[in-house]
């Protein structure tokens, strides 16, 4: 039999890219995790420190929050948690929230090149529209979508797909950029391409044993797409 030609092996060229919002463009990790320790000291319990609340971070506030409170405590105490977390954060979430160095210049760069942006987060929807409307150059991103009530969170495709369908792009022809393995799981699940930061909130280590593209800065970001 004829091998294949190497072309039909060719990777789809990137057409667009989705960026993941936490560790990723912004480091909010301080905001968050200042937030939650104030909401868990409402309701009688322990705070963490920011270490342990970088491993929290990923898969929205209302797991955040489940992570955070006791083992024992039922998924009630969670709610209850996540009320006074998302109060609070709605108040305080600028002075713990700025961009990645580089990141200004990486976007503004994209859109000199006419790249389509999107942003996807798994941050409650209005406060993905806040941030992005507060940290951003007005127009940087086509697209921005947040966590919202009756959807799935990443890693569920379906936020991916629906920006792909604004896109009017195949999404294999997409970038998703991310700094976890929800990222990861959410572009492998979108037929996106992943692409990964080491700069985020998950361990370098854990995130090279992927095999997936891994860049270590904003300009390798330029680079690769």
């Amino acid at each position: 039999m004829a091998k294949p030609h190497l072309s039909t092996y060719a990777i789809p060229v990137i057409q667009a890219a989705i960026f993941d919002l936490d560790g990723t463009l912004v480091d909010s990790l301080p905001g968050i995790a200042a937030s939650l320790n104030r909401a868990l000291a409402t309701r009688g319990h322990g705070q963490h420190d920011i270490n342990a609340i970088r491993s929290f971070i990923g898969n929205g506030s209302w797991m955040l929050c489940r992570r955070g409170v006791p083992p024992h405590c039922p998924d009630t105490e969670a709610d209850a948690v996540n009320k006074a977390f998302m109060a609070d954060y709605d108040r305080t979430w600028l002075y713990g929230t700025e961009l990645f160095p580089g990141i200004a210049e990486l976007l503004a760069q994209l859109k000199q090149h006419k790249l389509p942006l999107a942003v996807l987060s798994n941050k409650p929807h209005p406060f993905t529209v806040e941030i992005v409307a507060s940290l951003f150059v007005p127009g940087t991103f086509d697209h921005f979508l947040g966590h919202r009530e009756g959807t799935s969170p990443k890693p569920d495709p379906s936020g991916a797909l629906e920006i792909a369908q604004a896109f009017k792009l195949p999404a294999s022809e997409i970038a998703f950029i991310g700094d976890s393995l929800v990222d990861l799981e959410t572009a492998t699940n979108a037929n996106m391409q992943p692409i990964l930061v080491s700069w985020g909130y998950r361990p370098v280590a854990e995130l090279s044993a992927t095999g997936a593209p891994l860049l270590h800065s904003t300009s390798d970001i330029l680079d690769h797409l």
